[in-house]
């Protein structure tokens, strides 16, 4: 079994996600910055940066942004990316739950579910204690999580994508399940590279992922010196969360 976001993952990382909407995922993100910042932001850390996709189009619409991760193989694939990139962008490898860099920002982020990877509720507020160490006062708090409401109404299901791209055909399955007492859903991917029946590659990955009610989420924030101005859908944010929202965005302020 290999690391999360490990060296068979990370690389094809931003091939089995590239459908995902990270242009108006941005967009949503510099309007909730216009709509509940007490000054104007200019400055973002993204925590949980992956291979940097939210971190560059913020810095290409001219905000310095620091992103930091664990897994050096998503870094690096955020650095090559960053080479081309003229803007205020740096990566750093780190701890999200302690990391600490001497420095502020008007907004923190943990996009794609990153809370959700901080499994027990010391992680929880590490993470959150380390995005309110880093924040200017009165600074915003952005993330989306695994609605709980809407993952016990719908379950996990068995998904399988394939993907081809020149010449090569990735197919990756993923199942899971939930362990309920800890709010929990264990999701197993099985990726594999394949040429007509031949695997010519293949990994398998763990992936466990928090789920969150609204009345613990306002608790975890209100521990961690936050106050909670709103729980949104995602990417739909304007409707509120119900059983069918898998994604919620959550948007806090640091007091």
């Amino acid at each position: 079994m290999s690391q999360t976001f490990g060296e068979v993952y990370a690389p094809v990382y931003d091939l089995l996600y590239r459908e995902k909407d990270y242009d108006r995922e941005t967009k949503l993100l510099e309007q909730l910055f216009c709509r509940y910042a007490a000054q104007p932001v200019r400055s973002v850390l993204d925590l949980g940066c992956g291979t940097g996709n939210h971190a560059l189009r913020l810095s290409a619409s001219g905000y310095r942004v620091v992103g930091v991760d664990r897994s050096s193989e998503m870094l690096a694939i955020a650095a090559q990316k960053a080479r081309e990139h003229a803007g205020d962008l740096r990566f750093h490898q780190a701890d999200i739950r302690n990391a600490d860099f001497s420095e502020t920002f008007d907004a923190v982020l943990m996009m794609f579910a990153v809370l959700g990877y901080q499994l027990e509720d010391s992680d929880i507020l590490g993470a959150l204690r380390t995005a309110h160490r880093h924040l200017q006062p009165n600074g915003l708090l952005l993330f989306d999580v695994w609605y709980g409401p809407a993952v016990l109404a719908q379950g996990p299901e068995e998904r399988v994508r394939t993907i081809e791209q020149e010449g090569q055909t990735w197919i990756r399955t993923a199942s899971g399940r939930l362990e309920t007492p800890r709010n929990l859903c264990h999701v197993e991917f099985h990726l594999r590279r394949v040429s007509g029946d031949r695997i010519l590659e293949e990994s398998k990955e763990s992936h466990t992922v928090r789920y969150f009610f609204p009345n613990e989420i306002t608790r975890f924030l209100d521990i961690a010196g936050f106050r909670c101005i709103r729980l949104g859908a995602f990417p739909v944010y304007d409707r509120d969360p119900d059983h069918t929202t898998w994604n919620i965005m959550a948007v806090a302020v640091g007091l």
